[in-house]
């Protein structure tokens, strides 16, 4: 695969073979990101669970201390008094029926996160092909399925992140900004391994974080010594 020079320079600065203590890993991202824009961070975690088996599936949602850097833009379907609660606190778009007509034949997905009140998800079930293999289907566990809709927006876009298993046992979740620099992005990697490990399922056998890579949107990978802090 080709690599372009920036990148070549960067991995010249990292060593592969190193496990790096989280702290200098994360500043060694900050150093050598060399994109012209803002790169986002996102933290890769290999866990020793098979995601096959319902019983060691590792899901849920956490608020990053300092939020991603980026704005979520938030769907939400509610009616009534929920639908004007979501209004207030945020959401960029509120509805029920409408919305659902408008991706099935738009193929409209200008939004981040859906966010649904438990009533409407017989409606939302319709949209169960289109959303979930986008990632975008809401549920309890992730909290965007609640009574409390517009609870939800707010944590959205205070910088709530969803983190689960992909078919190969990895979970991939931003953590913020290059400019957050270190201590920040170290602050936001911390509560998101701490949350994963909280979510173990019992069912996990030996080893549970296998490998965790941390890497800017246009740099390479570094490898960083999840079991250090925990």
């Amino acid at each position: 695969m080709f690599r372009g020079k920036k990148y070549q320079e960067s991995a010249k600065q990292i060593d592969k073979a190193l496990l790096y203590d989280p702290k200098d890993g994360l500043d060694l991202i900050c150093k050598t990101a060399s994109a012209k824009f803002d790169e986002t961070v996102e933290l890769h975690v290999k866990l020793g669970v098979d995601s096959r088996h319902a019983d060691q599936q590792v899901r849920g949602a956490i608020v990053l201390p300092h939020g991603t850097g980026k704005t979520a833009r938030v769907l939400v379907f509610a009616k009534g008094d929920k639908a004007d609660a979501a209004r207030e606190a945020g959401a960029d778009y509120v509805g029920d029926m409408d919305l659902v007509e408008k991706i099935q034949k738009e193929n409209w997905f200008d939004f981040d996160v859906v966010v649904a009140s438990p009533d409407m998800m017989g409606v939302v079930g319709r949209l169960g092909k289109v959303l979930g293999p986008k990632g975008l289907m809401p549920s309890p566990k992730a909290g965007t399925v609640t009574p409390d809709v517009a609870k939800a927006v707010k944590e959205v876009k205070a910088g709530k992140v969803e983190y689960r298993l992909d078919k190969t046992n990895i979970i991939h979740c931003p953590i913020g900004k290059v400019s957050f620099g270190g201590e920040k992005l170290f602050e936001n990697y911390a509560a998101l391994v701490g949350a994963i490990i909280k979510a173990k399922p019992a069912a996990a056998k030996g080893q549970y974080i296998k490998s965790c890579v941390a890497a800017s949107t246009m740099g390479p990978g570094v490898k960083l010594n999840a079991n250090k802090q925990l």
